[in-house]
């Protein structure tokens, strides 16, 4: 009997080589080189025992000092004022993909469901920039985790953020039985649950953020945003103006 491996779908247009992301620590701090390496062993579990079968797109994490030039990163901060805080947050100033915690201001959140949240984000729609159509007034964020991000499952012992699946951005109606979220707790697409928010595009201009619950809301209004994925998609967001990340060339 020959024994056959299921095959990894990728997404379109995508290699099926694995991408590779430096994790590089400037929260000093608040994790230690240990930590930094069972955090890392945990994300890299997680996403390929539960993230990659879903959607994918093969990704290679490694702990560094200072990333290769193709390498895409995610990176830990104590808090947006850092000094190796750059000033975009899509891009490295390599023109790499770039995702941000900033672990001061996570509070009670575990660390490692904050990271999970960026990675998931960052690998689906690295530029902040891709939109699904609810219908012809109505796009919604292409962001996997932020519906359901205060829910979580665990691996490793480390919290990791929950993320809808492919079915959620589908305005269609589905098969009784279909999954909306890793944990299945939604039971639609494009819902949330009361610790979850959306980001919404209404006819083509206003950027809008609506919310699971009253209590979440005033939640993430109290939160530091800047330097957050959400911000950039929203013309009157919390940016932080960072550093100078190179000097004009040419």
């Amino acid at each position: 009997m020959i024994s056959m491996k299921k095959p990894r779908r990728a997404l379109l247009g995508r290699s099926m080589r694995p991408v590779r992301i430096a994790c590089i620590n400037y929260a000093k701090d608040s994790i230690n080189d240990h930590e930094m390496t069972q955090l890392t062993a945990a994300l890299q579990k997680c996403y390929d025992e539960h993230f990659l079968p879903v959607w994918g797109y093969p990704v290679e994490l490694y702990v560094a000092r200072k990333p290769k030039r193709t390498d895409w990163q995610l990176v830990y901060f104590d808090d947006a004022s850092h000094k190796n805080m750059l000033g975009r947050h899509e891009l490295t100033h390599r023109g790499q993909p770039i995702s941000k915690i900033f672990v001061k201001a996570l509070g009670d959140e575990p660390v490692s469901v904050a990271a999970s949240h960026e990675l998931f984000e960052m690998v689906l729609d690295p530029m902040a920039n891709l939109w699904a159509d609810k219908n012809r007034n109505t796009q919604y964020a292409y962001e996997v985790c932020d519906a359901v991000e205060e829910d979580a499952f665990v691996v490793n012992g480390f919290p990791m953020s929950n993320f809808v699946y492919p079915s959620w951005f589908e305005p269609f109606k589905h098969p009784r039985g279909t999954k909306f979220d890793h944990k299945g707790t939604l039971k639609a697409p494009f819902s949330m649950t009361e610790g979850g928010y959306v980001i919404k595009k209404v006819n083509g201009r206003k950027v809008i953020k609506a919310f699971g619950s009253p209590a979440k809301r005033r939640r993430f209004n109290a939160e530091d945003r800047r330097g957050h994925r959400s911000e950039f998609r929203d013309p009157k967001g919390k940016h932080h103006p960072g550093r100078r990340v190179a000097k004009r060339r040419g």
